[in-house]
């Protein structure tokens, strides 16, 4: 799985546990490992939610500083409504 060049440190610290994407169908899988960089990610969970369902705890665990800045990050796919649903990835550094 992807991150942008600024977040990659923090997934491969593991300060950041979360990812939201804008996908058609999912890309990942729960249990399946992807590197990241010189590192490997975990995913623990895959769900379809909509973009009006992520709160506070969810933004700060995917490293961003606010909603609008997630917004902005993961509408390289295309706009994000408040209905628009997007897969929230839970995931651990795996060692």
């Amino acid at each position: 799985m992807q991150f942008s060049r600024e977040l990659r440190a923090d997934v491969l610290s593991g300060d950041i546990t979360l990812t939201f994407r804008l996908w058609q169908r999912p890309k990942v899988k729960p249990g399946g490992r992807y590197r990241v960089g010189a590192g490997q990610i975990e995913v623990d969970s895959v769900e379809l939610v909509p973009f009006s369902s992520i709160d506070d705890t969810d933004v700060q665990r995917a490293g961003e500083a606010d909603l609008e800045s997630l917004r902005r990050r993961a509408a390289h796919a295309g706009p994000i409504r408040e209905n628009t649903l997007l897969y929230r990835i839970e995931f651990h550094l795996a060692l």
